[in-house]
């Protein structure tokens, strides 16, 4: 397979990244320490590549009707300029990939237009159910344009306490307020000021760290000119690059799944704690909703078979993924996610464990490679950011 590069690989290369495959991109997994850049997101700021991620644009008349019965949430609620957290399931209620749906202005008269942002792994696979569902889920298909534009766009992530700080010195003043009044899972089209000229560029308040930040849509072509212009902005030790390796301790901390670690084709939305995402009640089918309807009707993920929780260690061990989750000796889950948490200071995982061992402050073992370790259930998050 022939090795994937973002815009930004030449970038990562003169930082001196050490790089990883993921989902078939090199992507830069740390620059100098992933302790060093977990530590700065959670105190100032750090700027992620996140190109790999799919950006999947559905518009025309039926789109709304079409997210709605593609997707397991009610997209059509959605105001203009909000986002939402949602999931795409196959019809036996599986997991395809979880993903952030973003509504934004209708450039013309002719319908709604949406964005689709889907996991770097899933992102083909996404844009092709979406494709394939526009033709076959209602009569003579739905009045919609899937367009892939995956291949020419850049994601850059800005994300820390100084996000916003630091953001606001590439936006002209009197266009402050459209980053201070940004609501978070929301997004709006904002001037940057970069490569000597200003753009205007889509910027979302989202993320997947567990701190305030943002997430900017560029053109390939320009994102190494902002990336350079981000770094250059800010004071020294104010914005960190970081890589996949603290991404990951700080979405574990922050109780986020991953698609692959706590989502996949063989779970399901009420086992991952996702009950509320799926909607049930809003009218007409959609993909996936008897399967679902019949699994929450059967108790998943409350009365019956396992449920994600997070475990908190009591020793200093940690639990790695695939290690069993024991009670009395006897095993009742499996870990999907751990690792030693750099802001708490002691081991965290979360893990699929049978429903009647999740209550919070439950004991439980993990077997590490043979030999045990304590933990017990807690509530997730692991870590809340001051407010």
């Amino acid at each position: 397979m022939t090795e994937k590069h973002t815009a930004l690989y030449e970038e990562h290369k003169k930082l001196g990244a050490s790089f990883t495959d993921f989902g078939g991109w090199q992507m830069p997994l740390k620059y100098s320490s992933e302790l060093a850049e977990h530590h700065a997101v959670r105190k100032s700021a750090g700027l992620f590549d996140l190109s790999h991620m799919g950006e999947v644009w559905v518009s025309g008349p039926d789109a709304a009707a079409f997210l709605d019965y593609a997707l397991v949430g009610k997209i059509s609620a959605m105001a203009i300029g909000k986002a939402k957290y949602s999931l795409l399931t196959n019809e036996d209620g599986g997991i395809i990939d979880d993903l952030i749906t973003y509504r934004r202005p209708a450039q013309d008269v002719g319908g709604d237009r949406f964005l689709v942002v889907p996991n770097a792994g899933n992102a083909q696979v996404v844009a092709a159910a979406l494709a394939e569902r526009a033709g076959t889920g209602k009569e003579g298909g739905f009045d919609v344009v899937v367009d892939d534009a995956s291949a020419a766009t850049s994601l850059i992530a800005v994300q820390g306490p100084k996000a916003e700080e630091i953001l606001l010195r590439l936006v002209p003043a009197a266009q402050h307020e459209l980053v201070t009044g940004l609501k978070y899972y929301a997004a709006v089209e904002v001037p940057l000021m970069f490569g000597g000229a200003s753009q205007d560029l889509l910027l979302a308040r989202t993320g997947y760290t567990g701190e305030d930040g943002f997430e900017i849509f560029v053109d390939d072509e320009d994102a190494a000119a902002l990336w350079q212009a981000l770094l250059a902005i800010a004071e020294d030790g104010e914005l960190t690059p970081a890589g996949l390796a603290s991404r990951d301790s700080l979405r574990l901390e922050a109780g986020m799944p991953l698609y692959g670690n706590e989502l996949s084709l063989e779970g399901d939305p009420f086992a991952a704690g996702l009950g509320p995402v799926v909607a049930l009640s809003k009218e007409g089918d959609f993909v996936g909703k008897a399967a679902l309807a019949a699994r929450k009707a059967a108790g998943a993920g409350s009365t019956a078979g396992r449920k994600l929780v997070g475990l908190k260690g009591l020793g200093r061990r940690a639990g790695r993924g695939h290690y069993p989750v024991l009670k009395d000796g006897n095993v009742v889950g499996v870990v999907t996610s751990g690792q030693p948490s750099p802001s708490l200071g002691y081991p965290v995982a979360m893990a699929y464990v049978d429903v009647e061992f999740t209550e919070p402050g439950t004991a439980l073992d993990i077997d590490l490679r043979g030999k045990t370790e304590p933990f017990e259930v807690v509530a997730l998050p692991f870590y809340k950011r001051a407010k």
